[in-house]
Order: structure tokens, then C-alpha cells, then sequence
């Protein structure tokens, strides 16, 4: 029996740690005033085809139902919010939704996802305006910041300003060339500067290519690139330069200009960004930007709309390579008992702990010491009921992340089950 290519089961160790992350993703939607709701897993393919264009068929999962209507799966939150914030004629404004799940895209496997795959997500909908997308912006820096991440940057650009480099570069303001060029652009984060000359340079020449290469490799602080470049000419530099001044206002400093950064999708419209660790590979951990273009294409020309989504399990691959512990770990404990004699006593401290809301496990199949140690990888602490140590009224407490050990009387126990977390260093 197997799984169809691409997908996967989630054991334990990742549940867990996906909701590590919902955990803090929902606390701060909630804090930044926005409402959460799950969107229908399954569209109208006619719904999907609005955000993309037919060729999405190519990337998605899609099928007819039993009424012979041509339905797919959700290849992210985007569509779904917008189809419903679409929908309400009478919503107060700004319309603030956020969303946590699995979604489906019929993409190539790859490290961090799988094609099904979990996100996070948060959508602003309202008159466009400048502050909600620092406010994007902010509840992004702030959830890397509440996951204890290091090093990680959001590159911010603009797609007017990249468009209206591309215009004057080519002296054409031919739709179809922007929006190939723009693809090309995009794919400077994914090859090398050569790679894409080789892939264009039959329908462009390799002076102009490089002339745009160059421009999207131009990265730093506003100033920075002020005195790299000469951008008075290009659309929505001003814009930028509001932007930072709004986020460094409310103490955002993680942020830099980018423009090599596009976002391949069509329908973005203005501002773009996305989130890097800064020492990984792993590509891009989240994404968004304003797409005033979606709500319209809708039905709804009174609104706009900014956002941004993250991938969960790229995030947790990344808290891994930091060696980052999720809280789910560092509040746990788990009771090992030297022979079967002491078993009893494990149980009875096991109870304690549980009862004062500790997260504790224990071994019920009374394996022996070593293979109870091998099993309890989901905790901190550890605590080892030993003859000795309990003849003397003490069990013994180990940090099994930095190695640290001590003991700890029974009467302490009992008195502050708590202070099984707050082993201290010799």
C-alpha cells in the first residue's frame, strides 16, 4: 500500500510541531486584529482560474465532481479569502482575515513541501493605502520573531518600479515583453545570472539582459541604494521610501530594498516582498504583496487587497538548522524508572505533574532504562527514579538537551512540581 507521489503522513514530532507554529501564528493574527477562518479546501476551477489564468491546471488538483462540474483543491488561502471577502457587499472596512492549513499544488516534491503542504496566512482588504502594508509587514517580522528566528530579511520591492525600469531599458511598453522580462527577473533568486541570459538571450540581446540582471541584483537600506543607483526616475521609489519610513516607526528593522524580487504571479500590483534566513538555502519561507488586481478581477473595483502567506513545514526545517527547541519540547517532561520496583513511584510523580498541567510521558510496557531513554526524544527533563536516590528522598533531574544534572527531593516535588523546569546549571 502506498501514498500517491507527493504525498506524506504527519507522525507525532511534525503535528507537533506544526502547531508550535499555529500556536504563535494565531496569537498574533489575533493581536494584530485579524479574524480567522478556514476557506472552503475545494473551488470552482472557473474560481482558481480567475487568480492564474488557465495554464494553473499544470500545478493544481482539479476534477469533475459528481454533478459534472469542474471543481479543484485550494493551492493556497489567496483565492478563497478573497472570493469571500469578495462576497460581502455590506463588510465594515478594512476587512483584516487570517488562515492556517493544508493546501495542494501538483508541483515537483522538493525540501520543505511536499504537494500537500500547510500554510499560513494573512489578507487586508479595504481602500489601498500604504499603512496596511506595513502592518503586513510587521505581523510577519514579529511572528519570526515570536518563532525565535535569526537572521532573517524581508526583501521589499515594487513591481511599478521594476516595470517602468524594464519599459525604459527596451524603449517598449509591449505588455507581453514586461511580463516576460519580469519573469526573468524573478528567476534570479533560483539561477545563475548566465542560466538566464542562455534561456532568453534568442529573443533579447545579451547587453540588454544583463543591463536588467544587473539592476535586479541591486539589494540594501534605502540610502544604500540611493547611492548605487539612480532611481529618481523610477515609478514608486517615493512609495518605498514611506514604507520604510512607516516600518522603521514601529521598530521593523529586518527590511531591505530587493529588486530582483518580482513575485512571479501576475496579479500582484504593487509593493512585493518576501522573508529569508539569511544562512539557508532553503529558498523563500514567506511571500506577499499587494494585488489589488484579484478583488477586481472578483467584481469588486471599491477594493483593495495586500497579504502574505508562509510555508509551515519550510519554517520548521529552518528552526531546525537553528537548532531552535519548539515550547511543545522545552515544557516536557518525561519520568524513567531504574527497575520495576521503582515504577510505581515514576507513576505516582507522573500523576503529580500531570495534574499541575506538566506535559509528561512515561513508559507503560516497563522496558528497561536504555530503551526508555530512546523513546523520550519529545521531552526536556527527564527525571530517573533510582533505589538510591529514593532511599535518600531525591530523584534525579536531567536537562536532556545541554546534558546538565542534579537531584531533586521528593518533598520539593510535591511542594513545587514546577521546579522540574528550572534545573539550573552548576
Amino acid at each position: 500500500m502506498e501514498l500517491p507521489r507527493g504525498m506524506k503522513d504527519f507522525e507525532q514530532k511534525e503535528n507537533a510541531d506544526i502547531e508550535h507554529v499555529r500556536y504563535h501564528f494565531k496569537q498574533l493574527s489575533n493581536l494584530y486584529g485579524f479574524s480567522f477562518m478556514d476557506p472552503s479546501p475545494i473551488e470552482m476551477l472557473s474560481v482558481l482560474e480567475t487568480k492564474s489564468g488557465p495554464a494553473i491546471k499544470d500545478e493544481i488538483y482539479y476534477f469533475k465532481d459528481k454533478g459534472d462540474r469542474e471543481v479543484a483543491l485550494r493551492f493556497d488561502f489567496t483565492v478563497g479569502l478573497t472570493r469571500y471577502a469578495a462576497s460581502q457587499k455590506s463588510m465594515r472596512l478594512p476587512l483584516k482575515l487570517s488562515s492556517f492549513g493544508g493546501v495542494f499544488r501538483y508541483d515537483e516534491p522538493q525540501k520543505g513541501r511536499y504537494r500537500y503542504f500547510h500554510q499560513w496566512d494573512v489578507e487586508v482588504y479595504g481602500k489601498p493605502n500604504l499603512e496596511s502594508e506595513a502592518d503586513i509587514i510587521e505581523l510577519t517580522s514579529r511572528l519570526f520573531d515570536s518563532l525565535l528566528l535569526k537572521d532573517i530579511t524581508i526583501d521589499i520591492n515594487h513591481r511599478s518600479l521594476v516595470e517602468s525600469f524594464i519599459k525604459k531599458t527596451f524603449d517598449s511598453k509591449d505588455p507581453k515583453l514586461v511580463s516576460d522580462i519580469l519573469r526573468a527577473v524573478d528567476k534570479i533568486q533560483k539561477k545563475t545570472k548566465q542560466e538566464i541570459i542562455d534561456e532568453f538571450k534568442d529573443r533579447y540581446s545579451i547587453e540588454t539582459l544583463e543591463k536588467i540582471l544587473n539592476f535586479s541584483q541591486i539589494k540594501g537600506t534605502i540610502s544604500q541604494v540611493e547611492e548605487t543607483f539612480d532611481v529618481s526616475q523610477l515609478d514608486s521609489w517615493d512609495h518605498l521610501k514611506q514604507l520604510f519610513d512607516s516600518l522603521g516607526n514601529r521598530g521593523v528593522s529586518n527590511v531591505r530594498i530587493n529588486f530582483g524580487i518580482v513575485r512571479g504571479l501576475d496579479y500582484y500590483s504593487g509593493m512585493v516582498f518576501e522573508v529569508f534566513d539569511k544562512n539557508s538555502s532553503l529558498g523563500s519561507l514567506a511571500g506577499g504583496g499587494r494585488y489589488d488586481s484579484l478583488t477586481k478581477a472578483f467584481g469588486r473595483e471599491d477594493i483593495g487587497a495586500t497579504g502574505v502567506a508562509g510555508g509551515v513545514e519550510r519554517i520548521i526545517l529552518t528552526m531546525q538548522e537553528q537548532k531552535i527547541i519548539p515550547e511543545s519540547k522545552q515544557n516536557r517532561v518525561a519520568v524513567l524508572y531504574i527497575n520495576e520496583a521503582m515504577q510505581k513511584v515514576a507513576m505516582s510523580i507522573t500523576s503529580l505533574l500531570r495534574l499541575n498541567n506538566i506535559p509528561t510521558d512515561i513508559d507503560l510496557a516497563g522496558r528497561n532504562l536504555k530503551k526508555q531513554m530512546d523513546i523520550a526524544t519529545n521531552a526536556q527533563f527527564s527525571i530517573i527514579v533510582g533505589p538510591q536516590e529514593l532511599e535518600e528522598g531525591n530523584v534525579i533531574l536531567h536537562d536532556m538537551i545541554n546534558g546538565t544534572e542534579g537531584t531533586i527531593s521528593l518533598e520539593k516535588l510535591t511542594e513545587d512540581p514546577n521546579s522540574v523546569l528550572n534545573l539550573e546549571k552548576p
